[in-house]
Protein backbone atom coordinates (compact mmCIF):
# COMPACT_ATOMS: atom_id res chain seq x y z
CA UNK A 1 0.00 0.00 0.00
CA UNK A 2 2.88 2.34 0.98
CA UNK A 3 4.90 1.49 -1.89
CA UNK A 4 1.98 1.92 -4.34
CA UNK A 5 1.42 5.22 -3.33
CA UNK A 6 4.76 6.55 -3.66
CA UNK A 7 4.92 4.65 -7.19
CA UNK A 8 1.96 6.52 -7.70
CA UNK A 9 3.85 10.11 -6.73
CA UNK A 10 6.50 9.39 -8.43
CA UNK A 11 4.37 8.83 -11.76
CA UNK A 12 2.97 11.95 -11.21
CA UNK A 13 5.56 13.60 -11.25
CA UNK A 14 7.62 12.13 -14.30
CA UNK A 15 4.98 12.39 -16.22
CA UNK A 16 4.48 16.33 -15.38
CA UNK A 17 8.37 16.34 -16.15
CA UNK A 18 8.22 14.58 -19.87
CA UNK A 19 4.88 17.13 -20.43
CA UNK A 20 7.77 19.98 -19.11
CA UNK A 21 10.20 18.77 -21.57
CA UNK A 22 8.28 18.28 -24.79
CA UNK A 23 7.65 21.72 -24.44
CA UNK A 24 11.21 22.57 -23.95
CA UNK A 25 12.52 20.87 -26.51
CA UNK A 26 10.51 21.88 -29.44
CA UNK A 27 12.16 24.61 -32.33
CA UNK A 28 12.48 28.40 -31.22
CA UNK A 29 9.93 29.15 -33.17
CA UNK A 30 7.10 27.98 -30.94
CA UNK A 31 8.33 29.25 -28.02
CA UNK A 32 8.03 32.70 -29.41
CA UNK A 33 5.13 35.50 -29.82
CA UNK A 34 2.23 34.63 -32.21
CA UNK A 35 3.26 37.29 -35.29
CA UNK A 36 0.64 38.56 -37.94
CA UNK A 37 1.33 35.80 -39.89
CA UNK A 38 0.51 33.38 -37.15
CA UNK A 39 -2.89 35.18 -35.72
CA UNK A 40 -4.06 35.65 -39.37
CA UNK A 41 -3.59 31.77 -39.91
CA UNK A 42 -5.97 31.43 -36.34
CA UNK A 43 -8.33 33.29 -37.98
CA UNK A 44 -9.07 31.25 -40.97
CA UNK A 45 -11.87 28.83 -40.71
CA UNK A 46 -10.90 25.39 -41.14
CA UNK A 47 -12.76 25.67 -44.90
CA UNK A 48 -10.68 28.62 -45.71
CA UNK A 49 -7.18 26.84 -44.55
CA UNK A 50 -7.70 23.59 -45.90
CA UNK A 51 -8.42 25.07 -49.23
CA UNK A 52 -4.97 27.12 -49.19
CA UNK A 53 -2.92 24.00 -47.98
CA UNK A 54 -5.17 22.50 -51.36
CA UNK A 55 -3.75 25.55 -53.76
CA UNK A 56 -0.23 25.36 -52.23
CA UNK A 57 -0.62 28.77 -50.49
CA UNK A 58 -0.21 28.20 -47.14
CA UNK A 59 2.63 25.59 -45.49
CA UNK A 60 1.15 22.99 -43.52
CA UNK A 61 4.21 23.57 -40.84
CA UNK A 62 3.23 26.68 -41.11
CA UNK A 63 0.19 26.75 -39.75
CA UNK A 64 1.07 23.61 -37.33
CA UNK A 65 3.58 26.21 -35.98
CA UNK A 66 0.58 28.77 -35.38
CA UNK A 67 -1.11 26.50 -33.45
CA UNK A 68 1.05 24.84 -31.10
CA UNK A 69 2.31 28.38 -30.11
CA UNK A 70 -1.47 29.15 -29.62
CA UNK A 71 -2.04 26.12 -27.73
CA UNK A 72 1.03 26.18 -25.42
CA UNK A 73 0.05 29.40 -24.81
CA UNK A 74 -3.64 27.85 -23.53
CA UNK A 75 -1.93 25.58 -21.46
CA UNK A 76 -0.20 27.80 -19.81
CA UNK A 77 -3.21 30.16 -18.70
CA UNK A 78 -5.30 26.89 -18.39
CA UNK A 79 -3.47 23.66 -17.90
CA UNK A 80 -5.52 21.97 -20.70
CA UNK A 81 -2.96 19.70 -22.46
CA UNK A 82 -1.47 16.46 -21.75
CA UNK A 83 0.60 14.99 -24.48
CA UNK A 84 2.52 16.81 -26.74
CA UNK A 85 2.96 15.60 -29.62
CA UNK A 86 4.03 18.54 -31.49
CA UNK A 87 7.36 17.02 -32.47
CA UNK A 88 6.27 14.26 -34.12
CA UNK A 89 3.49 16.54 -35.94
CA UNK A 90 6.29 18.46 -37.73
CA UNK A 91 6.89 15.23 -39.82
CA UNK A 92 2.99 14.45 -39.85
CA UNK A 93 2.56 17.93 -41.22
CA UNK A 94 5.28 17.49 -44.32
CA UNK A 95 4.17 14.24 -45.04
CA UNK A 96 0.14 15.00 -45.12
CA UNK A 97 -2.24 14.42 -47.70
CA UNK A 98 -2.76 17.50 -49.54
CA UNK A 99 -5.36 16.21 -50.98
CA UNK A 100 -7.48 15.11 -47.95
CA UNK A 101 -10.63 16.97 -46.92
CA UNK A 102 -8.20 18.18 -43.55
CA UNK A 103 -5.69 19.10 -45.78
CA UNK A 104 -2.75 20.00 -43.22
CA UNK A 105 -5.27 21.44 -40.42
CA UNK A 106 -3.91 20.26 -36.98
CA UNK A 107 -6.37 18.24 -34.85
CA UNK A 108 -6.62 18.38 -30.89
CA UNK A 109 -8.49 15.42 -29.37
CA UNK A 110 -9.00 14.20 -25.73
CA UNK A 111 -6.64 11.90 -23.77
CA UNK A 112 -8.20 8.75 -24.42
CA UNK A 113 -7.75 8.87 -27.96
CA UNK A 114 -5.11 5.93 -29.00
CA UNK A 115 -1.80 7.61 -30.65
CA UNK A 116 0.75 5.47 -31.41
CA UNK A 117 4.12 6.00 -29.46
CA UNK A 118 1.46 8.00 -27.38
CA UNK A 119 0.00 7.37 -23.66
CA UNK A 120 -3.14 7.35 -22.99
CA UNK A 121 -3.75 7.39 -19.35
CA UNK A 122 -6.63 8.97 -19.03
CA UNK A 123 -5.75 10.08 -15.62
CA UNK A 124 -4.61 7.29 -14.08
CA UNK A 125 -0.94 7.13 -13.09
CA UNK A 126 -0.81 3.32 -13.31
CA UNK A 127 -1.42 3.56 -17.07
CA UNK A 128 0.97 6.37 -17.65
CA UNK A 129 4.23 5.53 -19.25
CA UNK A 130 2.49 2.71 -21.29
CA UNK A 131 2.34 4.02 -25.18
CA UNK A 132 -0.27 3.51 -27.25
CA UNK A 133 1.02 0.32 -29.92
CA UNK A 134 -1.05 1.77 -32.85
CA UNK A 135 -3.26 4.53 -34.23
CA UNK A 136 -6.88 4.03 -33.55
CA UNK A 137 -9.48 3.80 -36.82
CA UNK A 138 -9.99 7.48 -35.87
CA UNK A 139 -6.47 8.46 -35.97
CA UNK A 140 -5.55 6.60 -39.29
CA UNK A 141 -9.22 8.43 -40.52
CA UNK A 142 -7.74 11.69 -39.93
CA UNK A 143 -4.17 11.22 -41.04
CA UNK A 144 -5.48 9.96 -44.29
CA UNK A 145 -7.97 12.81 -44.40
CA UNK A 146 -4.73 15.36 -44.33
CA UNK A 147 -5.21 16.69 -40.87
CA UNK A 148 -2.58 16.73 -38.31
CA UNK A 149 -3.20 15.24 -34.08
CA UNK A 150 -0.85 17.75 -32.85
CA UNK A 151 -1.94 17.61 -28.96
CA UNK A 152 -4.16 15.79 -26.33
CA UNK A 153 -6.43 17.08 -23.68
CA UNK A 154 -7.14 16.63 -19.88
CA UNK A 155 -9.98 15.06 -18.58
CA UNK A 156 -11.01 13.92 -15.01
CA UNK A 157 -9.89 10.50 -13.64
CA UNK A 158 -12.65 8.03 -14.51
CA UNK A 159 -13.90 10.25 -16.69
CA UNK A 160 -17.08 10.43 -14.82
CA UNK A 161 -17.19 14.19 -13.99
CA UNK A 162 -17.81 17.51 -15.41
CA UNK A 163 -14.85 19.02 -13.94
CA UNK A 164 -11.61 17.76 -15.38
CA UNK A 165 -8.49 16.83 -12.68
CA UNK A 166 -6.15 14.04 -11.88
CA UNK A 167 -3.38 13.49 -9.82
CA UNK A 168 -1.16 12.75 -13.06
CA UNK A 169 -1.69 15.99 -14.66
CA UNK A 170 -3.35 18.53 -12.43
CA UNK A 171 -6.89 20.91 -12.66
CA UNK A 172 -7.78 22.41 -15.67
CA UNK A 173 -9.32 25.59 -16.01
CA UNK A 174 -11.62 27.80 -17.72
CA UNK A 175 -10.91 29.99 -20.14
CA UNK A 176 -13.52 32.63 -19.27
CA UNK A 177 -12.97 32.29 -15.67
CA UNK A 178 -9.65 30.52 -13.84
CA UNK A 179 -11.95 29.57 -10.42
CA UNK A 180 -14.43 27.43 -12.74
CA UNK A 181 -14.04 24.08 -14.44
CA UNK A 182 -13.64 24.24 -18.21
CA UNK A 183 -16.13 20.76 -18.21
CA UNK A 184 -15.65 17.19 -18.71
CA UNK A 185 -15.05 14.62 -19.03
CA UNK A 186 -13.90 16.24 -22.13
CA UNK A 187 -12.64 19.80 -20.41
CA UNK A 188 -9.34 20.43 -21.75
CA UNK A 189 -10.55 20.16 -24.88
CA UNK A 190 -12.78 22.56 -24.44
CA UNK A 191 -10.41 24.81 -22.66
CA UNK A 192 -8.39 24.66 -25.64
CA UNK A 193 -10.92 25.38 -27.80
CA UNK A 194 -12.13 28.58 -26.06
CA UNK A 195 -8.68 29.97 -25.99
CA UNK A 196 -8.33 29.59 -29.72
CA UNK A 197 -5.49 26.98 -29.32
CA UNK A 198 -7.10 24.59 -31.68
CA UNK A 199 -10.06 25.06 -34.23
CA UNK A 200 -11.47 21.33 -34.27
CA UNK A 201 -10.87 18.56 -31.37
CA UNK A 202 -12.33 15.38 -30.22
CA UNK A 203 -14.09 14.42 -27.26
CA UNK A 204 -16.55 11.47 -25.90
CA UNK A 205 -19.90 12.01 -24.33
CA UNK A 206 -21.82 9.49 -22.42
CA UNK A 207 -23.19 11.42 -19.81
CA UNK A 208 -22.90 14.77 -21.38
CA UNK A 209 -18.90 14.77 -21.97
CA UNK A 210 -18.77 16.88 -24.87
CA UNK A 211 -22.28 19.00 -24.14
CA UNK A 212 -21.03 19.92 -20.45
CA UNK A 213 -17.94 21.42 -21.78
CA UNK A 214 -19.20 22.81 -24.77
CA UNK A 215 -22.04 24.93 -22.78
CA UNK A 216 -19.26 25.83 -19.80
CA UNK A 217 -16.60 27.30 -22.30
CA UNK A 218 -18.56 28.60 -25.60
CA UNK A 219 -17.59 26.64 -28.08
CA UNK A 220 -20.20 23.92 -30.44
CA UNK A 221 -20.30 20.53 -30.45
CA UNK A 222 -22.74 17.76 -31.70
CA UNK A 223 -22.89 14.30 -29.73
CA UNK A 224 -23.29 12.09 -32.12
CA UNK A 225 -25.48 8.51 -32.06
CA UNK A 226 -24.12 5.30 -31.23
CA UNK A 227 -21.93 3.42 -34.62
CA UNK A 228 -22.17 7.19 -36.76
CA UNK A 229 -18.92 8.25 -35.40
CA UNK A 230 -15.04 6.24 -35.06
CA UNK A 231 -15.31 4.85 -31.64
CA UNK A 232 -13.20 1.81 -31.44
CA UNK A 233 -9.29 0.80 -30.60
CA UNK A 234 -9.48 3.93 -27.86
CA UNK A 235 -9.09 3.28 -23.78
CA UNK A 236 -11.61 4.10 -21.37
CA UNK A 237 -12.01 4.04 -17.86
CA UNK A 238 -15.67 1.46 -18.20
CA UNK A 239 -14.68 -1.01 -20.92
CA UNK A 240 -17.69 -2.83 -22.16
CA UNK A 241 -20.62 -0.21 -20.79
CA UNK A 242 -22.79 -0.15 -23.66
CA UNK A 243 -25.96 0.43 -21.24
CA UNK A 244 -25.74 4.01 -21.58
CA UNK A 245 -24.42 4.60 -25.23
CA UNK A 246 -20.91 5.66 -24.82
CA UNK A 247 -19.75 7.97 -28.45
CA UNK A 248 -16.91 9.92 -29.86
CA UNK A 249 -18.03 13.29 -31.46
CA UNK A 250 -16.20 16.36 -32.45
CA UNK A 251 -15.83 19.94 -31.29
CA UNK A 252 -15.33 23.06 -32.56
CA UNK A 253 -14.54 26.83 -31.87
CA UNK A 254 -17.42 28.10 -34.55
CA UNK A 255 -20.50 26.22 -36.30
CA UNK A 256 -18.84 26.65 -39.46
CA UNK A 257 -15.76 24.24 -38.91
CA UNK A 258 -17.95 22.20 -36.85
CA UNK A 259 -20.06 21.19 -40.47
CA UNK A 260 -17.12 21.39 -42.38
CA UNK A 261 -15.18 19.01 -39.82
CA UNK A 262 -18.47 16.57 -39.73
CA UNK A 263 -18.48 16.84 -43.61
CA UNK A 264 -14.68 15.91 -43.78
CA UNK A 265 -14.99 12.93 -41.53
CA UNK A 266 -18.28 11.74 -43.41
CA UNK A 267 -16.62 12.11 -46.90
CA UNK A 268 -13.78 9.61 -45.59
CA UNK A 269 -16.29 6.51 -44.99
CA UNK A 270 -15.46 5.98 -41.80
CA UNK A 271 -17.20 2.42 -41.76
CA UNK A 272 -14.27 1.19 -43.98
CA UNK A 273 -11.70 2.25 -41.10
CA UNK A 274 -14.03 1.06 -37.60
CA UNK A 275 -16.35 -2.28 -37.68
CA UNK A 276 -18.70 -0.06 -34.87
CA UNK A 277 -19.32 2.39 -37.83
CA UNK A 278 -22.87 1.78 -39.58
CA UNK A 279 -22.38 2.65 -43.30
CA UNK A 280 -24.38 5.92 -43.25
CA UNK A 281 -22.91 8.66 -45.50
CA UNK A 282 -23.42 12.89 -45.13
CA UNK A 283 -26.91 13.48 -45.90
CA UNK A 284 -27.78 16.57 -47.60
CA UNK A 285 -30.59 18.55 -45.46
CA UNK A 286 -32.31 21.75 -46.41
CA UNK A 287 -34.19 23.19 -43.76
CA UNK A 288 -34.46 26.90 -45.33
CA UNK A 289 -37.55 28.07 -45.70
CA UNK A 290 -39.21 25.40 -43.89
CA UNK A 291 -41.63 26.17 -40.53
CA UNK A 292 -40.36 23.98 -37.96
CA UNK A 293 -42.20 23.05 -34.74
CA UNK A 294 -39.78 22.99 -32.06
CA UNK A 295 -40.72 21.39 -28.51
CA UNK A 296 -39.92 23.15 -25.56
CA UNK A 297 -38.35 21.34 -22.46
CA UNK A 298 -38.26 24.02 -19.87
CA UNK A 299 -37.35 21.70 -16.98
CA UNK A 300 -36.29 17.95 -15.95
CA UNK A 301 -38.25 18.11 -13.38
CA UNK A 302 -35.52 17.30 -10.93
CA UNK A 303 -33.00 20.87 -11.45
CA UNK A 304 -35.02 23.87 -12.54
CA UNK A 305 -32.72 26.00 -15.22
CA UNK A 306 -30.87 29.15 -13.36
CA UNK A 307 -32.14 32.87 -14.50
CA UNK A 308 -28.92 32.35 -16.48
CA UNK A 309 -29.69 29.40 -18.70
CA UNK A 310 -33.07 29.79 -18.91
CA UNK A 311 -32.65 33.30 -20.49
CA UNK A 312 -30.50 31.96 -22.82
CA UNK A 313 -33.17 29.39 -23.78
CA UNK A 314 -35.86 32.02 -23.96
CA UNK A 315 -33.75 34.27 -26.00
CA UNK A 316 -33.35 31.06 -28.65
CA UNK A 317 -37.15 30.38 -28.52
CA UNK A 318 -38.12 33.78 -29.21
CA UNK A 319 -35.64 34.19 -31.86
CA UNK A 320 -36.81 30.99 -33.67
CA UNK A 321 -40.79 32.51 -32.97
CA UNK A 322 -40.00 35.93 -34.67
CA UNK A 323 -39.12 33.97 -37.53
CA UNK A 324 -42.15 31.89 -37.87
CA UNK A 325 -41.12 28.83 -36.33
CA UNK A 326 -43.57 27.13 -33.70
CA UNK A 327 -42.31 26.39 -30.18
CA UNK A 328 -44.66 24.38 -28.03
CA UNK A 329 -44.13 23.44 -24.19
CA UNK A 330 -43.36 19.86 -23.89
CA UNK A 331 -44.38 17.87 -21.61
CA UNK A 332 -42.12 14.83 -22.14
CA UNK A 333 -42.15 11.45 -20.38
CA UNK A 334 -40.28 11.65 -17.08
CA UNK A 335 -36.80 12.88 -17.63
CA UNK A 336 -36.38 11.55 -13.85
CA UNK A 337 -37.10 8.20 -14.85
CA UNK A 338 -34.27 8.82 -17.52
CA UNK A 339 -31.78 9.60 -14.64
CA UNK A 340 -32.84 6.59 -12.42
CA UNK A 341 -32.70 4.13 -15.74
CA UNK A 342 -29.19 5.85 -16.55
CA UNK A 343 -27.56 6.64 -13.71
CA UNK A 344 -28.45 2.62 -12.62
CA UNK A 345 -27.02 1.17 -15.65
CA UNK A 346 -23.66 3.62 -15.54
CA UNK A 347 -23.12 2.58 -12.04
CA UNK A 348 -24.31 -1.10 -12.15
CA UNK A 349 -20.80 -2.62 -11.55
CA UNK A 350 -20.67 -0.38 -8.17
CA UNK A 351 -17.62 2.12 -10.00
CA UNK A 352 -15.55 -0.91 -9.75
CA UNK A 353 -13.96 -0.61 -13.49
CA UNK A 354 -13.39 3.10 -13.24
CA UNK A 355 -11.79 3.12 -10.09
CA UNK A 356 -9.79 -0.43 -10.74
CA UNK A 357 -6.55 0.96 -12.07
CA UNK A 358 -6.23 3.52 -8.97
CA UNK A 359 -3.54 3.48 -6.88
CA UNK A 360 -3.44 3.89 -2.76
CA UNK A 361 -3.67 7.56 -2.67
CA UNK A 362 -4.39 8.54 -6.16
CA UNK A 363 -7.14 11.41 -5.80
CA UNK A 364 -10.60 10.64 -7.02
CA UNK A 365 -12.93 13.21 -8.72
CA UNK A 366 -15.24 14.62 -5.88
CA UNK A 367 -18.35 13.46 -7.47
CA UNK A 368 -17.53 10.32 -8.14
CA UNK A 369 -16.32 9.68 -4.68
CA UNK A 370 -19.70 10.59 -3.63
CA UNK A 371 -21.27 8.28 -6.24
CA UNK A 372 -18.30 5.55 -4.59
CA UNK A 373 -19.80 6.31 -0.84
CA UNK A 374 -23.10 5.86 -1.87
CA UNK A 375 -22.67 2.77 -3.86
CA UNK A 376 -20.79 1.07 -0.76
CA UNK A 377 -23.35 1.83 1.64
CA UNK A 378 -24.40 -1.36 3.32
CA UNK A 379 -27.94 -2.38 2.19
CA UNK A 380 -29.84 -1.75 5.80
CA UNK A 381 -27.86 1.43 6.12
CA UNK A 382 -29.42 2.51 2.52
CA UNK A 383 -32.64 1.83 3.51
CA UNK A 384 -32.37 3.41 7.10
CA UNK A 385 -31.30 6.98 4.72
CA UNK A 386 -34.27 5.87 1.79
CA UNK A 387 -36.47 5.93 4.86
CA UNK A 388 -35.10 9.39 6.69
CA UNK A 389 -35.15 11.07 3.44
CA UNK A 390 -38.70 10.30 2.22
CA UNK A 391 -40.01 10.35 5.49
CA UNK A 392 -38.79 13.09 7.63
CA UNK A 393 -37.33 15.52 5.20
CA UNK A 394 -40.57 14.77 2.91
CA UNK A 395 -38.02 14.54 -0.37
CA UNK A 396 -39.33 11.26 -2.59
CA UNK A 397 -37.41 12.30 -5.83
CA UNK A 398 -33.84 12.35 -3.96
CA UNK A 399 -35.10 9.00 -1.84
CA UNK A 400 -35.53 7.56 -4.95
CA UNK A 401 -32.78 7.86 -6.07
CA UNK A 402 -30.89 7.38 -3.33
CA UNK A 403 -32.77 3.67 -2.94
CA UNK A 404 -31.65 2.71 -6.48
CA UNK A 405 -28.02 3.49 -6.17
CA UNK A 406 -26.08 0.24 -5.16
CA UNK A 407 -24.18 -2.58 -7.76
CA UNK A 408 -26.97 -4.47 -9.45
CA UNK A 409 -26.70 -8.05 -10.09
CA UNK A 410 -26.99 -9.16 -13.56
CA UNK A 411 -30.93 -9.64 -13.57
CA UNK A 412 -31.19 -6.27 -12.37
CA UNK A 413 -28.89 -4.82 -15.04
CA UNK A 414 -30.94 -6.47 -17.35
CA UNK A 415 -33.84 -5.40 -16.02
CA UNK A 416 -32.82 -1.41 -16.69
CA UNK A 417 -32.60 -2.35 -20.08
CA UNK A 418 -35.43 -3.86 -20.55
CA UNK A 419 -36.96 0.06 -18.87
CA UNK A 420 -34.25 1.73 -20.98
CA UNK A 421 -36.30 -0.06 -23.94
CA UNK A 422 -39.84 0.89 -22.56
CA UNK A 423 -38.79 4.49 -21.77
CA UNK A 424 -37.09 5.06 -25.49
CA UNK A 425 -40.68 3.60 -26.86
CA UNK A 426 -42.39 6.32 -24.77
CA UNK A 427 -40.25 9.41 -26.47
CA UNK A 428 -40.89 7.99 -29.72
CA UNK A 429 -44.63 7.56 -29.25
CA UNK A 430 -44.26 11.35 -27.96
CA UNK A 431 -42.13 12.79 -30.60
CA UNK A 432 -44.32 10.98 -33.21
CA UNK A 433 -47.73 12.41 -31.84
CA UNK A 434 -46.49 15.89 -31.61
CA UNK A 435 -44.86 16.19 -35.29
CA UNK A 436 -42.05 17.32 -33.46
CA UNK A 437 -38.75 18.93 -35.62
CA UNK A 438 -36.37 19.30 -32.69
CA UNK A 439 -36.24 19.62 -28.58
CA UNK A 440 -34.84 22.15 -27.21
CA UNK A 441 -33.26 22.44 -23.30
CA UNK A 442 -30.61 23.41 -21.39
CA UNK A 443 -27.74 21.52 -21.57
CA UNK A 444 -27.02 21.77 -17.55
CA UNK A 445 -28.97 23.36 -14.90
CA UNK A 446 -26.29 26.03 -14.37
CA UNK A 447 -23.33 27.33 -16.05
CA UNK A 448 -20.23 26.09 -15.01
CA UNK A 449 -19.14 25.08 -11.85
CA UNK A 450 -16.80 26.25 -9.55
CA UNK A 451 -13.47 23.35 -8.94
CA UNK A 452 -14.34 21.51 -6.45
CA UNK A 453 -17.97 21.81 -7.39
CA UNK A 454 -18.87 18.57 -8.53
CA UNK A 455 -19.41 17.21 -4.90
CA UNK A 456 -22.48 18.71 -5.07
CA UNK A 457 -23.49 18.73 -8.28
CA UNK A 458 -22.62 15.20 -9.48
CA UNK A 459 -26.27 13.96 -9.34
CA UNK A 460 -26.94 17.13 -11.64
CA UNK A 461 -26.67 15.69 -15.31
CA UNK A 462 -30.23 14.72 -16.28
CA UNK A 463 -30.16 17.54 -19.43
CA UNK A 464 -27.77 15.37 -21.15
CA UNK A 465 -28.03 11.94 -19.75
CA UNK A 466 -31.52 11.64 -21.24
CA UNK A 467 -30.31 11.78 -24.56
CA UNK A 468 -27.50 9.74 -24.11
CA UNK A 469 -29.98 6.64 -23.01
CA UNK A 470 -32.40 7.50 -25.66
CA UNK A 471 -29.33 7.73 -28.20
CA UNK A 472 -30.13 11.14 -29.98
CA UNK A 473 -27.98 13.48 -31.82
CA UNK A 474 -27.99 15.93 -29.56
CA UNK A 475 -26.00 19.47 -30.31
CA UNK A 476 -24.84 22.70 -27.69
CA UNK A 477 -24.44 25.64 -29.35
CA UNK A 478 -23.32 29.13 -27.68
CA UNK A 479 -25.86 31.48 -27.16
CA UNK A 480 -24.84 33.98 -24.31
CA UNK A 481 -22.95 35.15 -21.08
CA UNK A 482 -24.43 35.18 -17.54
CA UNK A 483 -24.69 38.54 -16.65
CA UNK A 484 -24.47 39.41 -12.70
CA UNK A 485 -27.52 41.77 -12.84
CA UNK A 486 -29.96 40.13 -15.13
CA UNK A 487 -29.26 36.75 -14.02
CA UNK A 488 -29.63 36.82 -10.10
CA UNK A 489 -31.45 34.52 -8.58
CA UNK A 490 -34.50 35.72 -7.07
CA UNK A 491 -34.46 36.33 -3.01
CA UNK A 492 -37.44 33.73 -2.38
CA UNK A 493 -36.29 30.88 -3.98
CA UNK A 494 -36.68 27.64 -2.51
CA UNK A 495 -34.82 24.40 -4.00
CA UNK A 496 -37.53 21.33 -4.06
CA UNK A 497 -35.54 18.50 -3.68
CA UNK A 498 -31.99 17.93 -2.03
CA UNK A 499 -30.17 17.55 -6.08
CA UNK A 500 -31.88 20.97 -6.43
CA UNK A 501 -30.45 22.26 -3.15
CA UNK A 502 -26.98 20.83 -3.61
CA UNK A 503 -27.05 22.49 -7.60
CA UNK A 504 -27.79 25.62 -7.08
CA UNK A 505 -25.47 25.88 -3.74
CA UNK A 506 -22.67 26.56 -6.71
CA UNK A 507 -25.07 29.45 -8.51
CA UNK A 508 -23.72 33.01 -7.87
CA UNK A 509 -24.72 35.13 -10.67
CA UNK A 510 -21.76 37.55 -9.47
CA UNK A 511 -18.77 35.12 -9.28
CA UNK A 512 -20.49 33.62 -12.77
CA UNK A 513 -20.39 36.98 -14.60
CA UNK A 514 -19.29 36.76 -18.14
CA UNK A 515 -19.04 32.70 -18.32
CA UNK A 516 -20.71 31.20 -21.21
CA UNK A 517 -23.85 29.90 -21.12
CA UNK A 518 -25.26 27.57 -24.36
CA UNK A 519 -28.85 25.81 -25.67
CA UNK A 520 -29.06 22.24 -26.72
CA UNK A 521 -30.50 21.49 -29.59
CA UNK A 522 -32.04 17.73 -29.79
CA UNK A 523 -32.90 15.48 -33.06
CA UNK A 524 -34.03 11.76 -33.28
CA UNK A 525 -31.43 8.89 -33.66
CA UNK A 526 -28.66 9.07 -36.21
CA UNK A 527 -29.77 12.97 -37.28
CA UNK A 528 -26.67 14.80 -36.81
CA UNK A 529 -27.04 16.49 -40.60
CA UNK A 530 -30.31 17.72 -38.92
CA UNK A 531 -29.32 18.88 -35.65
CA UNK A 532 -26.27 20.75 -37.22
CA UNK A 533 -28.71 22.90 -40.26
CA UNK A 534 -31.27 23.79 -36.57
CA UNK A 535 -28.26 25.11 -35.04
CA UNK A 536 -27.67 27.33 -38.25
CA UNK A 537 -30.96 28.27 -38.37
CA UNK A 538 -30.56 29.16 -34.62
CA UNK A 539 -27.49 31.44 -34.89
CA UNK A 540 -28.62 33.23 -37.85
CA UNK A 541 -31.86 33.80 -35.94
CA UNK A 542 -29.91 35.23 -32.89
CA UNK A 543 -27.49 37.42 -35.19
CA UNK A 544 -30.84 38.62 -36.75
CA UNK A 545 -31.60 40.52 -33.44
CA UNK A 546 -27.89 41.43 -32.64
CA UNK A 547 -27.80 38.52 -29.84
CA UNK A 548 -25.00 36.50 -31.71
CA UNK A 549 -22.77 34.78 -29.62
CA UNK A 550 -19.01 36.21 -29.38
CA UNK A 551 -16.07 33.89 -28.88
CA UNK A 552 -13.84 34.85 -26.60
CA UNK A 553 -10.67 36.56 -28.06
CA UNK A 554 -6.87 36.06 -26.44
CA UNK A 555 -3.79 37.98 -27.52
Amino acid sequence: MVFDYFAHRRTCIAKQQERDDRIKSLPAEFHALLTPSDTAILRRSVAETVADVKAGTLNPVEILTAYGKKALKAHEATNCLTEIMISNAIDWAKGCNKDGPLAGMPVSMKDTTGVAGFDACIGYSAWAFKPIQKDSPLVRLLKDAGAVPFVKTNVPITLLSFESFNDVFGRSTNPHGKGFAPGGSTGGEAALLAYGGSRIGIGTDVAGSVRAPAHYSGIYTIKSSMHRFLKSGNPTSIAGQIGVPAVYSPMTRTLEDLETFWRALMSMKPWEYDFSCIPLPWREIDLSGKKLKFGIMWSDGVVAPSPACRRALSDVVQALRNEGHETVILDPPSPFEALKIGSGLLFADGLKIAERPMRTGETNDPGALQAHRMLRLPTVLRKLYTWYIRYIQRDSLYADLVETCYEKTAEEYYDLIAKREGYRSKWFDMWNEEGLDFVLTVPNAIPAVPHGGMKHGFKSCGYTLLFNLLDYSAGVIPVTHVDKNLDKLPANFKPNNAVEASTYALYDSDAMHGLPVGVQVVGRRLQEEHVLEAMKLIEQALKKEDKDYKLLETL
